[in-house]
C-alpha cells in the first residue's frame, strides 16, 4: 500500500472510512446490507476440517445460539429462520453466491428476506495454530436504527452474536461440546423422555 493508496488494513467494522461499507458491498457478488459487522477467531483444527463442518448448513444451529432452523433446499440454497427481539422470527433464503473449498463461503438473501443479508466467510491456515475463520457479514436491521438498538438491548444484535456464535465453533471444533450453563434441545429432550 502506497501512501497515496486511500484504502487501510482495518477491518470493514472497524474502519473509519465512510465508504468501508460500500467496498465490502462491491466485494460481494450481491452485496445486501447497511450494517457491517466482521469478527475472526483462531481454531485449532485443520481449515479442511472447519470448512466442511461449516458448509454443510445443517451443522450451523449447533453452534449458533439465534438460529432456530435451518433447511438446505439444494447444494447453493439454504432457508433461515432465526429468533429476533421478543421472541419474534426471522426467515429468509440464502443462496450461495461464490464458494472456493477450504477457502471461504459467500452467500446473500434472496428478494422478500425479512432481513436481507450477504456475506463472506473465511478460513485462512495458521499453521501450527490452526486456522483463522473470519465471518463479515453486511445486514439491513428490521426497524432500521431503532430496530438495532432494541436487537443489541435483547442481545440479538448481530454484531454480538457473531462474537458469541465464532467463540462456540471454537469451542465445538476444539473440545466436542460447547460450555454452557443452559440444557441444549438435545439435552431437554433426553431429560424429558
Amino acid at each position: 500500500m502506497t501512501e497515496s493508496d486511500p484504502r487501510d488494513d482495518a477491518p470493514l467494522s472497524a474502519s473509519k472510512r465512510r465508504d468501508a461499507v460500500a467496498d465490502a458491498t462491491q466485494d460481494l457478488a450481491d452485496g445486501k446490507g447497511s450494517s457491517i459487522v466482521a469478527r475472526a477467531v483462531t481454531i485449532n483444527r485443520p481449515v479442511g476440517e472447519l470448512f466442511a463442518y461449516f458448509r454443510d448448513f445443517a451443522n450451523l444451529p449447533t453452534f449458533m445460539e439465534n438460529v432456530e432452523r435451518i433447511e438446505v433446499l439444494d447444494q447453493r440454497r439454504s432457508h433461515w429462520v432465526v429468533k429476533g427481539p421478543a421472541g419474534k422470527s426471522y426467515e429468509w433464503t440464502s443462496a450461495v453466491t461464490d464458494e472456493v473449498p477450504d477457502r471461504l463461503i459467500e452467500w446473500s438473501s434472496e428478494d422478500g428476506a425479512d432481513v436481507p443479508n450477504s456475506g463472506r466467510v473465511e478460513f485462512r491456515d495458521a499453521g501450527a495454530r490452526g486456522t483463522v475463520v473470519t465471518a463479515t457479514i453486511l445486514y439491513d436491521p428490521p426497524g432500521g436504527a431503532i430496530g438495532k438498538l432494541i436487537a443489541k438491548m435483547f442481545q440479538r444484535e448481530p454484531a454480538i452474536q457473531a462474537r458469541r456464535d465464532l467463540r462456540r465453533f471454537k469451542q465445538l471444533m476444539e473440545t466436542g461440546e460447547i460450555a454452557t450453563a443452559a440444557m441444549n434441545r438435545k439435552q431437554h429432550e433426553e431429560e424429558m423422555a
